[in-house]
């Protein structure tokens, strides 16, 4: 089970920290990643993490503007918002996939296990 946290409402140019804690173990070959979708499109690909620390990987959109991590010991996967859009308005979700692969680790079907979401709101 994935409960993820940390949205809110911000101002263009800030900054927020999500987490996403897990109750399951996740074993260092999985993959955590996060997705969005704002309304009236389909969720997609925001970053994602090797839970070894190995790989990451970001959307062209937030690359150099998002950081993903994890902190092992609590289990919790983090994603780091700063210079914050309007565009970045959405629900993000955190995901974690058991069976990816560097290839797949951005696509939307690898990942078996959901978050149920949590708001990220920027205001211009």
């Amino acid at each position: 089970q994935l409960q993820a946290s940390g949205g809110g409402l911000v101002q263009a140019g800030g900054s927020l920290r999500l987490s996403c804690a897990a109750s399951g173990r996740i074993l260092n070959n999985y993959f955590m990643g996060w997705f969005r979708q704002a309304p009236g499109k389909e969720r997609e690909f925001v970053a994602a993490i090797r839970w070894s620390g190995a790989h990451t990987a970001y959307a062209d959109a937030v690359k150099g503007r998002f950081t993903i991590s994890r902190d092992k010991a609590k289990n919790t996967g983090l994603l780091q918002l700063s210079s914050l859009k309007p565009e970045d308005t959405a629900v993000y979700y955190c995901a974690v996939a058991t069976s990816a692969i560097l290839s797949t680790m951005r696509t939307r079907t690898s990942y078996g296990y959901w978050g149920q979401g949590t708001q990220v709101t920027v205001s211009s």
